[in-house]
């Protein structure tokens, strides 16, 4: 029930420089790109024209001395503003367009690559990142980044255009008077360096206790029955209302931040606009600019300190964002230990079953390095043959069947499914050979039918249908409301368990792979549902190896060999009859079993 260990504080970079981690999707699009860069100019390029046009107005049109000429020529004056005023329309709309189409194409780009390097990671991966920070992630981090992709930065990109011809302007009109105002906005530069900063750091802390409520959420919500059971519902809600007061302090501490660099940026920026006003009414007063001049440099002025303070804000959620991106840039750059090799070898497709050979396997859950769960084991199972794996709770049963899936490598020995070790396989072409059935089966929110062919979806229904009867999963289907077409629910929340176990069998019958995996797959059924299943299972066994782990023996007695695992080793190995005649440890708990 802890929080993830990724949500702990990090020392935060300096600078927007994590946002650099973004470049490999934005380069696709370098053409939309530079039609976004090319109306942005020219929208920048229209906005700098109007005090032009401004000053010929005042001084061409109404400081004249011919009333009559001047009336003329005003509507000239204005017809330049408007134009001016359509070409900023036009361009600022493409610009708009262009940079919302970048922002939504390349979230969603990101997106699907968090997404689809999470499906790939090892389940060690999940032992110490809780899915509510993956999901955390995946919505809230993705969202900051397409606010500065497909907002912020292209308005920060227009406004520092902006900022820098109307300085270009003031300095090549006003030279004297910019020297002042540069040195004034120097002043203003290097303290909001600094808030900035300290809003970065805060944002990241702020996005972190955010992910933080999101885990606990997911952890609770998958477990409501557990949690009503218990009456644990105040007691997880006051958990989640402590998570978020912690995201509502960081945050408060984040706005704090912010709203004093915006304060700073304002007042500043309005000291900035008030001295250059001043500076151009004493030229004018002293005859050495004309008062179209004046308006030209009050508007200047006025744009370049609009273009500060909106810069200061963008600033502001560049430095937010860039928290973000540095959260989905270290799940990006997590590795998954367990990969395919660059030149796999994978062996034929056999026809009678799969051979498995475990030859000394050791191995250690990396959330537990000084707690070995197998221990030299060594195990065999022949094409065409049924081993069951038994032993008491933790004796590493479920390990094997893991290891033999490659969700882990053993740290010791080898494991060679059809004569070729499993690690220089491709890992796709390893799990398409085995069909699985687990303990708990996963019931996707699809219908029946989609369920069934998960792992083979190019099966026809007539496919689906029979692997259904093969599983006596078909007569509870059919008085669904919409038979095989019935949406199941949220991890089969509409089904029983037995319902539930018979899907996946189905399923793994479907799949028709030649190595079987049964992880007491009958442990939630009922007696008379278990005799039809185990008669099902018996049937889809045929012509494939199966390995069976089952606490309860009478599923196993059957089986051609029964193997014996007891704190990480094999103990024993046979059949029924030759175990319980050794008077080991398979024979104490066929004893306790069978006597109960």
């Amino acid at each position: 029930m802890a929080t993830s260990s990724t949500s702990s504080a990090r020392p935060a970079a300096q600078s927007p420089r994590s946002l650099s981690g973004l470049l490999p999707f934005v380069r696709p699009y370098w053409l939309a790109i530079a039609l976004a860069l090319l109306f942005l100019t020219l929208a920048a390029a229209a906005t700098l024209l109007f005090p032009v046009a401004l000053r010929h107005l005042i001084d061409g049109g109404l400081v004249s001395a011919d009333k009559g000429q001047a009336a003329m020529g005003l509507r000239g004056y204005f017809v330049q503003l408007f134009g001016v005023a359509v070409a900023l329309g036009v361009f600022s709309a493409a610009r708009f367009y262009l940079v919302s189409w970048l922002g939504e194409r390349i979230t969603a780009d990101l997106r699907n690559a968090v997404y689809a390097h999470v499906l790939r990671q090892s389940p060690a991966f999940f032992e110490h990142t809780q899915t509510g920070e993956v999901i955390s992630r995946l919505s809230t981090d993705t969202t900051l980044v397409q606010t500065v992709v497909g907002s912020s930065l292209s308005l920060g990109l227009r406004n520092a255009v902006m900022g820098i011809g109307a300085l270009g302007m003031l300095v090549w009109t006003n030279p004297q008077v910019m020297l002042q105002v540069l040195l004034i906005l120097l002043l203003v530069v290097v303290p909001s360096t600094w808030f900035g900063r300290r809003v970065r750091r805060l944002s990241r802390a702020s996005q972190d206790r955010v992910a933080d409520a999101s885990a606990i959420a997911t952890e609770v919500i998958n477990a409501i029955p557990v949690v009503q059971s218990h009456t644990a519902e105040a007691r997880e809600a006051s958990r989640f209302a402590d998570a978020t007061e912690r995201a509502f302090g960081t945050a408060v501490r984040r706005t704090r931040a912010r709203a004093a660099l915006v304060a700073f940026v304002i007042i500043s920026t309005a000291a900035l606009l008030l001295w250059g006003l001043y500076q151009g009414t004493q030229a004018v007063l002293a005859g050495s600019i004309t008062p179209g001049h004046l308006g030209q440099t009050v508007v200047y002025t006025i744009i370049l300190a609009g273009a500060v303070a909106v810069l200061g804000e963008v600033y502001g959620d560049l430095l937010r964002a860039a928290g973000a991106s540095e959260r989905l840039m270290e799940l990006l750059a997590t590795e998954s230990p367990i990969r395919s090799p660059a030149q796999p070898v994978n062996p034929p497709w056999p026809e009678g079953g799969s051979a498995v050979l475990f030859e000394s396997v050791d191995f250690r859950y990396p959330s537990r390095p000084d707690d070995p769960t197998l221990r030299g084991v060594s195990l065999r199972v022949n094409p065409g043959e049924t081993v069951a794996l038994v032993g008491p709770s933790g004796a590493g049963k479920t390990t094997a069947l893991a290891l033999l899936l490659r969700q882990y490598d053993p740290q010791g020995g080898r494991i060679l499914l059809d004569g070729a070790p499993i690690d220089g396989m491709d890992l796709q072409h390893l799990r398409q050979r085995i069909g699985i059935v687990p303990q708990e089966p996963v019931i996707f929110s699809g219908s029946a039918l989609d369920n069934i062919r998960y792992g083979r979806p190019e099966a026809s229904d007539a496919e689906v249908r029979a692997a259904a009867q093969a599983a006596y999963a078909e007569e509870f289907i059919e008085r669904l409301p919409q038979g095989y077409d019935t949406f199941m629910g949220e991890r089969g929340v509409r089904l029983s368990g037995g319902q539930r176990q018979r899907i996946a069998i189905a399923r793994a019958i479907l799949k028709n792979a030649p190595l079987l995996l049964l992880d007491e797959a009958t442990s939630a059924l009922d007696a008379q549902s278990e005799r039809m299943v185990q008669a099902a299972l018996e049937s889809a066994m045929r012509d494939r190896s199966t390995l069976v782990v089952a606490h309860r023996l009478a599923t196993v007695q059957r089986a051609d060999r029964i193997v014996v695992l007891d704190h990480g080793r094999v103990v024993e190995q046979g059949t029924h009859a030759e175990l319980v005649a050794l008077g080991g440890v398979y024979a104490r708990l066929a004893a306790l079993q069978f006597q109960t």
